[in-house]
């Protein structure tokens, strides 16, 4: 890690966020639950897409559409409402509470930085006992542009009033890191989803197989430069 990080931005959906309590409502909405995990990819490769051609929507309208493409089109409004209502219930991994203790142990402070909307982020980090350890959240609704393009995260640092060296970007998203990393971000990359760091994308600085090893890493490179 080039520089001790004084604020940790977390990446949301999946990285605190766990979607496998949807698999009930994708088969009481007609859908297979296995398909939880395409559904997600789709929707993040909507959203980006809209990004790239200068249009944007946010995070439940894309969630909704690709939804309807899934199901090529066979799922009904209340079907699709059925399935998105679960994020109102969504818990986090059981990793995210450890890892934010031990960064508030070591005086770090946090912030999230979504696809997702704010209020939704909002209203997780309140269900889950984890808003007291998070200072803010940051929305990509703000620039109008899902992540990773570079703009988003400048705008994070913005919202921050901080330079990049002074925030990491922790994610279990390598593309995620890469964006972060190409707005002079330090960044933290946690195995437990992709189980392997694509090499087309930036390496991260820091590597752990869950959020707590990567936690662990920048609470002690904090403790060093103490």
């Amino acid at each position: 890690m080039p520089t001790r990080p004084q604020v940790v931005a977390f990446d949301v959906v999946e990285t605190l966020m766990a979607l496998e309590p949807l698999r009930p409502r994708f088969a009481e909405a007609g859908l297979a639950p296995e398909l939880v995990e395409r559904w997600f990819d789709r929707l993040l490769r909507d959203g980006m897409a809209l990004s790239l051609a200068g249009d944007y929507a946010d995070f439940p309208t894309v969630a909704a559409s690709a939804l309807r493409t899934l199901s090529r089109g066979r799922m009904s409004d209340a079907g699709v409402a059925h399935v998105l209502a679960g994020f109102g219930e969504l818990p986090a991994h059981p990793d995210v509470e450890p890892a934010m203790r031990t960064l508030a142990d070591a005086g770090i402070s946090m912030v999230c930085l979504s696809n997702g909307t704010a209020e939704t982020t909002t209203a997780f980090l309140e269900r889950t006992g984890l808003a007291h350890h998070v200072d803010r959240v940051i929305s990509v609704a703000d620039v109008r542009s899902w992540k990773p393009p570079v703009h988003v995260y400048e705008h994070a640092l913005d919202q921050l009033g901080r330079a990049p060296h002074e925030v990491a970007l922790v994610a279990v998203h390598a593309f995620d890191c890469h964006g972060a990393k190409r707005a002079g971000l330090t960044t933290g990359w946690a195995g437990r989803l992709e189980g392997h760091y694509a090499e087309v994308f930036a390496p991260a600085d820091i590597v752990g197989d869950d959020l707590v090893e990567v936690a662990q890493q920048i609470a002690a490179t904090a403790q060093e430069e103490r």
